[in-house]
Order: C-alpha cells, then structure tokens, then sequence
C-alpha cells in the first residue's frame, strides 16, 4: 500500500516538474471598450506580440468573468488570449477573444 502512495506521488511530481507549462497571463493598457459589442483594445509591448495584433494594438472580444468592472482607457489589464478560426468562405480573420481583467 505505500508503495502504491510512493508510485502516485512520484508520477505526479513528475508530470508537474516535466508537464506543459501554463501560459502566463499578459499586460496590456486598455486603450478603448465597447460594452454593447463587449470590443476591447489593448496597447503596449505584450499586446502588440499577441496573433491577431494589427499595428501594435490588440482588438478583441472581451469574455468578462462574473463581478468583473468595466475596463476603461487607460486601465493596466492582465489578459490571454484565443483566436478562433478564421473563415475563408466569408474571407474573415479568426476571432480574437480576450479573456482577463483590470490589475488595480
């Protein structure tokens, strides 16, 4: 039996020592939002290297977690991303979706 508990223990410092790592979230500065459309646009260093960033300014759509406030221009926001898969029937970039909050 402890052995058993010896094996499991090891397997998961493995696979948490070896495992993929969790990417890691990025700042941006909020540089306009639309709450009817949920379109935020992020500026600065990070969100310029972001896919989906077209001259330095990364625009999305924000997926807003529960109790989160409003960003507004100028606010620091600590952000991932996921860009969908683009259309070529409709000739469309993917969508770029923008999940984070403001950094007080």
């Amino acid at each position: 039996m402890a052995g058993a508990g010896f094996c499991l223990l090891a397997g998961f410092l493995i696979g948490v020592v070896a495992g993929p790592e969790t990417p890691a979230a990025a700042n941006g500065v909020v540089a306009s939002y639309e709450s009817s459309t949920r379109e935020l646009c992020l500026e600065g260093d990070d969100a310029a290297e972001v896919s989906g960033a077209d001259d330095g300014l990364l625009c999305g759509i924000w997926n807003r977690g529960a109790g989160s406030r409003a960003p507004r221009v100028g606010d620091t926001f600590a952000f991932l991303t996921l860009e969908t898969d683009r259309d070529p029937a409709a000739d469309e970039r993917g969508r770029v979706l923008i999940y984070g909050d403001v950094v007080d």
